[in-house]
């Protein structure tokens, strides 16, 4: 029987944070399959997960693609294996297309490691301040296959309507749009836009924080921040950056379960 899990992540509140389907496998299946699973959910993300030795071995899949690296879907993972399938709230370690990830359990939030992704200043490409509505950024840079866009302020980024069409003609998985939130009640907002690989809008992106925490970090002089993600849905992801590395904190909650009755041939 292959089990398969509703879970929202970077949330404590069901409905909220980031839907993500989490797929729990005996062994690998064929990649065309977790393909069409993954369509067949229509989710940012699904998640296929088997054992692998001493270890997990993850997958993600957008509707449309494959991709390197997931944030929200580990976390969710992760809660999956200690909420689900009775396994100790331990240190879990993933096996990923970005290496060794790990997972840990601090006092009922789980902790993700991910490496440091920073981004470097380049100048934005033909199209790009277009598609999200002609803003002026006070930064734009590269990171990986995301853009960085910058703004002067939170409101901007929560007001853009950016024009996803011509979004996805860019040469990038996704953009990234933040600003510095001036409530005090967090270190910075954002919003991630991923229309080439099936994702118009992300509502809560681990991966993107990635790139996010070091700019940051560098901007405001400080390892520990506390970032928002401002899509309709939004989530709280709690970054400390430490050295190469990125440490993500956040919650999940599962809101449904059941099983894949058409199995992998």
């Amino acid at each position: 029987m292959i089990r398969l899990f509703g879970i929202d992540a970077f949330t404590s509140r069901p409905f909220s944070g980031n839907p993500v389907a989490v797929c729990v496998l005996a062994s690998p299946a064929d990649p065309a399959w977790m393909q069409a699973l993954a369509a067949e959910m229509n989710l940012s993300e699904t998640a296929f997960l088997w054992p692998e030795g001493d270890a997990w071995r993850l997958r993600w899949f957008t509707p449309q693609v494959e991709v390197d690296l997931c944030g929200h879907a580990t976390l969710a993972s992760a809660h999956v294996l200690w909420h689900h399938l009775e396994r100790p709230e331990g240190r879990l370690v993933f096996r990923t297309r970005s290496g060794e990830l790990a997972a840990e359990s601090a006092g009922g939030r789980i902790v993700l490691d991910f490496p440091a992704q920073p981004p470097r200043a380049v100048p934005p490409p033909a199209g790009l301040l277009a598609a999200l509505g002609g803003v002026r950024p006070v930064w734009t840079g590269r990171s990986e296959d995301d853009w960085i866009v910058v703004l002067e302020r939170a409101d901007e980024v929560r007001a853009l309507r950016p024009d996803l069409a011509r979004m996805a003609g860019l040469a990038a998985r996704g953009v990234a749009v933040t600003a510095r939130d001036a409530s005090g009640r967090y270190d910075f907002v954002s919003r991630f836009f991923a229309p080439a690989v099936g994702v118009p809008e992300d509502p809560v992106t681990g991966s993107a924080h990635t790139r996010l925490a070091p700019y940051w970090a560098g901007v405001l002089g400080r390892t520990r921040l506390l970032a928002y993600q401002a899509s309709v849905r939004g989530g709280e992801l709690a970054l400390e950056l430490r050295g190469e590395r990125v440490r993500l904190t956040g919650e999940a909650v599962t809101v449904w379960q059941g099983r894949v009755v058409a199995e992998p041939d």
